[in-house]
């Protein structure tokens, strides 16, 4: 594992993961950061990293044409402090931290420039497919000594989306049917919302068989493989014939959206999670929304990251909220490549890059 040197880290050279051209692998190399820290930046020690569908569609250029070529990725992960600029009061040198895409409370910063054999690579301010990361205060959060960084990464956007999605977006009523559609990270933790919301019943729909029997294990009471069955019926008929009262849909298929609508109740509630490729149409009946079906767009669960990382723990510690099980495998960050692929083609849960 690398360490900073005594006195000044800068320059630092660490290994990353750069996208270099749009639905190709990814290329793993070295990359320098000259420093120093600017006002309000929190050097990382990166120890891991999820990855979410979010970094399938930029490598795929599901958004259309990246202007930002080469560039880093990746927007959740945990790690250690290991610097900090001027002005930083939330973090310090030694302290674990979860690293987010939302803002939370803290200084904003400008986005790091990294340099590869005298070129520039791009950054946002968050990546995490690098063993070091430079990031504003405001996208991290600190988290207690002893946290298993591995299932604490995903609170950097699965965990939060998910589970905020129905929680704090939805506000879903205690007793009521819930829906969602993709079992993937983000979905899987909306069924964990559903059960902590006490929705009944909740319903499951993905094709794949594995991510189903997932989310039976996270609190899904019913599974709807979408490949043999028709979600909308099969919904109709779980729910007496007036659909779900809130869904979730955490896939980006324009045919998805259109059959997680169609199994919306009037009045209902659609949230988005899923974002679909650029261009996209949808095709909807405007009939139930004079009846009160509502279909809106999920910004990260509405997360608030310093209160909500905390609170998500919380409810980890006294087992009413799963991390372990979402896990489904760890790789170092030579296999990034080779994890991409495992995920689509079916692995359920998050697979983890360890550095």
């Amino acid at each position: 594992m690398r360490t900073i040197p005594d006195g000044s880290p800068f320059p630092l050279t660490f290994r990353a993961a750069v996208l270099e051209a749009s639905r190709q692998p990814l290329v793993l190399g070295t990359v320098t950061w000259d420093g120093p820290l600017e006002r309000g930046q929190v050097l990382v020690q990166v120890r891991y990293s999820g990855i979410c569908g979010k970094q399938l569609e930029e490598i795929d250029g599901a958004r259309g044409p990246d202007p930002f070529l080469p560039h880093l990725l990746g927007h959740e992960g945990s790690g250690i402090v290991t610097a900090t600029g001027p002005g930083v009061r939330k973090v310090r040198p030694g302290d674990a931290v979860v690293l987010h895409w939302l803002k939370g409370s803290g200084l904003d910063a400008a986005t790091p420039v990294y340099r590869q054999d005298g070129r520039r690579i791009q950054a946002g301010w968050v990546t995490t497919f690098n063993e070091y990361a430079v990031v504003p205060e405001n996208r991290v959060t600190p988290v207690p000594d002893g946290t298993d960084l591995a299932q604490a990464c995903l609170l950097g956007c699965a965990v939060t989306t998910g589970v905020g999605a129905v929680l704090k977006e939805l506000r879903h009523r205690p007793g009521t049917s819930l829906a969602v559609f993709g079992c993937g990270g983000v979905g899987l933790n909306a069924v964990q919302g559903a059960a902590l919301a006490c929705a009944r019943p909740i319903i499951a729909v993905d094709p794949n068989p594995r991510s189903l029997a997932l989310a039976r294990a996270l609190g899904a009471t019913h599974l709807v493989d979408s490949r043999t069955t028709n979600p909308v019926q099969a919904i109709r008929e779980l729910t007496g014939g007036l659909g779900a009262r809130s869904v979730v849909v955490a896939v980006g298929h324009p045919g998805a959206i259109e059959a997680a609508v169609e199994s919306a109740s009037a009045p209902g509630t659609v949230l988005l999670a899923g974002v679909p490729p650029a261009g996209a149409r949808i095709q909807v009946d405007p009939g139930p929304l004079h009846g009160g079906r509502t279909i809106t767009g999920s910004h990260g669960g509405g997360t608030a990251p310093d209160q909500d990382i905390p609170a998500y723990l919380a409810l980890h510690a006294q087992g009413r909220l799963k991390l372990k099980e979402l896990v489904s495998g760890e790789v170092p960050l030579e296999r990034i490549n080779d994890a991409i692929c495992s995920l689509r083609t079916g692995t359920p849960g998050r697979l983890v890059i360890r550095f």
